[in-house]
């Protein structure tokens, strides 16, 4: 039903286009990183390449020993889940970034504890992540 191509070019990270048979216009186009991520470096989305102010979330890659995860015991992450993920991640890269929230320079993880675990388990040092600047107040807020 699909085809796939990939696209060598000079730019960091590989492509890949898939094509329908019926069809010669691309269905999805997707660049993976060295560390299997899919999204494009920090610098692509939060303007520093093009050398304007960044506005709104970053995508940065993080070290997992960064990240705090204040909910951790409250939270029972699915194993099956983990381990699919495991599988994915491994095949193909974290296709969705974690949201971080981001309070005074330190790093609070609220979603994606399955991803987060999937990767602590393969041994992976960083991963992606959506990160946006709060308060304290907004921290106050995501721990009720």
């Amino acid at each position: 039903m699909f085809s796939s191509a990939a696209a060598i070019s000079s730019a960091p990270f590989p492509s890949v286009v898939f094509t329908s048979k019926n069809s010669n216009s691309p269905l999805l186009a997707l660049k993976c990183s060295q560390n299997g991520s899919s999204a494009p470096p920090a610098g692509d989305q939060d303007g520093a390449a093009s050398g304007k102010a960044a506005k709104g979330p970053k995508i940065i890659e993080l070290p997992l020993e960064k990240i705090r995860r204040p909910l951790l015991r409250t939270r029972n992450n699915d194993p099956e889940k983990v381990k699919d993920l495991m599988a994915s991640i491994s095949e193909i890269g974290l296709l969705e970034p974690i949201d971080v929230l981001e309070v005074e320079g330190v790093y609070y993880g609220f979603s994606g504890c399955h991803r987060y675990e999937a990767h602590r388990k393969l041994g992976l040092p960083t991963i992606r992540c959506k990160v946006r600047k709060g308060t304290k107040d907004t921290l106050r807020h995501h721990l009720r």
